[in-house]
């Protein structure tokens, strides 16, 4: 993290000796001119980047586990009498059966989709505050403060999600192949993923599931964002909050927001495990059908298989929200 923190600080000097590169030479009004900074735009670029991407690779064997119960059911590689009966027995299991490693399987693949994902959430975030809140009074317009802050989160994650949800598919049946060796596994990496994927069913193979993650990623951005901006602007000094505070805080914001959408994440991962099989493989006809299918033969509490391991993943979570703020103020 102090290596990373040294990279952010040379990194820092190099934008501000730059930034007047990156200025738009139309003139920017009064009122956006704060937000609209090509310098600031880049600096929360950067410290959502760099936070996401030391937190997620700390939660990675808990987010496998998690992944791989939550789509098992949906696994061509996983009969019924092997799979995995919970949390404890998935990490006994991973290890003897596919080598320590593997709890890192998909990690990299993960670090470059998680990287741009937080980024652009974190940087488009202020952009939509500005549009969702401009004006708006915390202190004699909670609700409006409060839905605001719910929109602009919202639509942040959606808008980011546009842009990587290949690497998000490509991370997710990386982290579900369970095959020990290379002839044992069905994707030799990321880009075999991909390539892969595209060629028996098309770019569309690469966005399975994208109709209910959009729905989900509005409501667990919506929480994750408008739930952590109101409660910190509703502390009397927020600038000077213990950072012990901002993760009390921000544990509670992303667990009860991993929570809620969790049956969503369930959905579209089993969407996502669709790709790449013959017509008389496929399980799930359409998003909806998933739903109906999984409530139906798994019973409701199917959507919130590995949802403990989310808990225990969401402190990766609040670790990106204090970062990113104390990265954010070493910038300046």
């Amino acid at each position: 993290l102090i290596c990373a923190l040294r990279t952010v600080k040379a990194l820092d000097r190099v934008l501000r000796r730059f930034s007047h590169l990156l200025a738009s030479p139309r003139p920017i009004p009064s009122t956006m001119s704060k937000k609209a900074d090509p310098y600031a735009f880049a600096k929360d670029f950067l410290a959502g980047g760099i936070s996401a991407a030391v937190s997620k690779t700390a939660v990675a064997p808990i987010e496998r586990v998690k992944l791989l119960l939550q789509v098992q059911a949906a696994s061509k590689q996983i009969s019924a009498d092997k799979q995995y009966k919970g949390i404890v027995d998935c990490f006994v299991r991973i290890p003897k059966e596919q080598g320590i490693g593997a709890f890192w399987r998909g990690n990299l693949a993960n670090v470059i989709r998680y990287f741009p994902t937080q980024a652009l959430n974190f940087a488009f975030k202020d952009v939509y505050k500005q549009v969702f809140l401009g004006g708006v009074d915390k202190n004699t317009q909670f609700w409006r403060y409060f839905l605001g802050n719910l929109g602009s989160g919202g639509a942040a994650g959606a808008t980011s999600l546009c842009f990587v949800y290949p690497l998000d598919f490509a991370r997710t049946r990386l982290g579900a192949d369970v095959g020990r060796g290379a002839g044992e596994r069905e994707f030799n990496g990321l880009l075999d993923c991909l390539k892969k994927t595209v060629k028996s069913d098309g770019i569309i193979g690469l966005y399975r599931g994208f109709n209910v993650s959009v729905q989900g990623i509005i409501i667990y951005r919506a929480a994750y964002f408008g739930c952590f901006d109101t409660a910190k602007g509703m502390l009397p000094d927020p600038k000077n909050t213990s950072i012990f505070v901002s993760w009390a805080i921000a544990q509670v914001v992303t667990t009860a927001s991993g929570i809620i959408s969790y049956p969503f994440d369930t959905v579209r991962r089993r969407m996502m495990m669709q790709s790449g099989r013959a017509k008389s493989e496929i399980m799930y006809k359409n998003t909806l059908d998933c739903w109906v299918k999984i409530g139906k033969q798994e019973g409701s509490g199917a959507f919130f298989k590995g949802a403990f391991s989310n808990v225990l993943r969401g402190t990766g979570g609040a670790l990106v929200l204090v970062f990113y703020d104390e990265v954010k103020a070493l910038l300046g």
